[in-house]
């Protein structure tokens, strides 16, 4: 199927249902091929947090969240004002 990029935009329910049949929706923009939508392997296959190696890594801190952020930041000196005259 060939679809143009207005018609992406006003029909984008029935183009992506082309797509998730297992249609290839060509779309064009002036006669050019700009891109090209097909269905996914494995639809919403997405990073899981289990997997992730980073989740749950925080698990075993007992601080509160604030504490923790409060330790990370470092007071920023001021600069002198002695040698403007605006102040």
């Amino acid at each position: 199927m060939e679809a143009t990029i207005r018609d992406l935009r006003l029909h984008t329910t029935e183009v992506l249902a082309d797509a998730d049949r297992g249609e290839r929706v060509t779309i064009t923009r002036r006669g050019q091929v700009r891109a090209v939508l097909m269905r996914c392997e494995d639809p919403g296959g997405g990073a899981r947090p289990s997997r992730n190696p980073a989740c749950g890594s925080w698990r075993d801190r007992h601080e509160a969240v604030d504490e923790q952020v409060r330790g990370m930041r470092q007071p920023r000196a001021l600069p002198s004002c002695a040698s403007t005259p605006m102040c």
